[in-house]
């Protein structure tokens, strides 16, 4: 008996684990989250919502959720929020305080089932603003132990999940100054002990663009590798995030931005792979927002709208040109279900492409009307698509030609949502929401 009561304890755990939302874009980094059943279809303020917990601000960053946890990045601002909840008055929030703010980054640390803040702690400070962008705006990353947080200004903080701080580091102190047109907005990605950070610039900027490993235990750098390209002016900047790809029983690190895909070996950092077509012609300001997602071995490669690229990726490594879309998006990253590729463009139409060789599935379906910059997410038979207004189209799988149902809370929204367990935790302007099936 004692052997199964284990055998049952240590299932738990496992199921538990592969329900989290560890970091931007879930468990895999593509969007989707597997393990995740009976969520909600439908939400409002008032309706299956489990908890709200008002924030401080707004931001892009995504929560990352482990069980009862959820971490969140906001930056404390010094002005009322409760004006305007879109984009235009945060426009004008942002020219007022973009050069002289004193505003902290903050990380909270949030118990996921009542939304009491369990503690606050100061990760950077001196906040700017550029539009949409803040310097809150990378999404923190968990192993369950410990949570990471990296800030606009290159700030890198390591806490553990009592909210004490274990290391510290400052990037643009030890390597330059960020320069990226619109402000630093890359989020980590944790593999193994080891954090993997980019820093694609160059419009502000003669530095180098650069991938760092750092020990996620203590800090210390493992490699830092430049990442020279061809590409000029405000094409240098990349807000892309990285993600892993496994070749034949490897795993390499994959960056994109500045006119290529990169492929860069996981203990030196070496660039093993690297391929171009991400910018059309010599554009100037080709800067890029979508990141790249591993569905089996092929690699979708965004772009600003067009080209949408697919490689597929063989031992070497190697990558060769799959496909190509030209109606993609500009902010958000498409999400696939390891058969189609969901592309959600920044006014709010979805496309559907057939993974394997890119040719539309059906015709362009009108989500609500919009602006879109949050990315859509897969979780039980269904996607979920986020405008800025706050208002999020759930669209079945087996059916994407229609949408299945509409909810609305009003408040604007850059975030993409985080799904743990069988909750979705969305966040606002205003504030971080719990939304769960037949929530009182």
């Amino acid at each position: 008996m004692r052997i199964v009561a284990l055998a049952l304890a240590f299932s738990f755990v496992a199921i538990a684990e592969d329900a989290n939302w560890p970091n931007w874009r879930g468990p895999q980094r593509d969007s989707t989250q597997p393990a995740a059943k009976g969520l909600p279809s439908t939400w409002s303020r008032t309706e299956n919502v489990l908890w709200r917990t008002a924030l401080p601000s707004w931001s892009a960053a995504s929560p990352a959720v482990w069980r009862d946890t959820v971490f969140v990045t906001s930056a404390q601002v010094g002005f009322s929020d409760t004006g305007s909840s879109g984009l235009i008055g945060h426009a004008i929030r942002g020219l007022l305080s973009k050069w002289n703010s004193e505003d902290d980054i903050v990380l909270l640390a949030i118990d996921a089932g009542n939304g009491s803040v369990r503690w606050e702690r100061t990760v950077g400070d001196g906040n700017r603003m550029w539009l949409k962008q803040n310097e809150a705006s990378p999404s923190p990353v968990t192993d369950g132990t410990n949570v990471w947080a990296v800030t606009g200004g290159g700030v890198v903080s390591c806490f553990d999940f009592d909210g004490d701080l274990k290391w510290r580091r400052e990037l643009q102190t030890d390597y330059g100054e960020f320069g990226l047109n619109w402000g630093y907005a890359s989020s980590p990605v944790l593999h193994e002990g080891d954090l993997y950070i980019e820093v694609l610039h160059g419009h502000t900027t003669d530095d180098p663009s650069y991938v760092l490993s750092l020990d996620a235990a203590d800090g210390h750098t493992k490699w830092r590798i430049e990442r020279p390209t061809d590409a000029i002016s405000e094409s240098h900047d990349a807000y892309t995030t990285p993600t892993l790809a496994e070749i034949d029983g490897t795993t390499y690190l994959v960056v994109t931005g500045a006119g290529y895909v990169t492929m860069h070996d996981l203990h030196s950092g070496k660039e093993v792979a690297r391929v171009g077509g991400l910018i059309p012609d010599v554009n100037r300001n080709y800067r890029i927002v979508g990141s790249p997602s591993v569905v089996g071995d092929i690699l979708i490669a965004p772009s600003r709208q067009r080209p949408l690229l697919a490689f597929r990726m063989a031992p070497g490594p190697k990558l060769t040109r799959l496909w190509n879309f030209d109606r993609g998006a500009d902010v958000p990253t498409p999400a696939s279900d390891e058969n189609h590729v969901y592309v959600v463009t920044d006014r709010g139409i979805l496309t559907v492409l057939n993974l394997a060789d890119g040719s539309p599935v059906g015709s362009p379906t009108r989500l609500e009307p919009g602006n879109y910059s949050s990315s859509p997410v897969i979780a039980d038979g269904k996607l979920y698509v986020v405008s800025e207004e706050g208002t999020t189209s759930v669209v079945r799988l087996d059916d994407a030609s229609s949408i299945a149902s509409v909810n609305k809370i009003d408040e604007y929204t850059l975030s993409t949502p985080a799904i743990g367990h069988d909750r979705i935790y969305m966040r606002s302007a205003k504030a971080l929401y719990c939304f769960r099936e037949t929530a009182q």
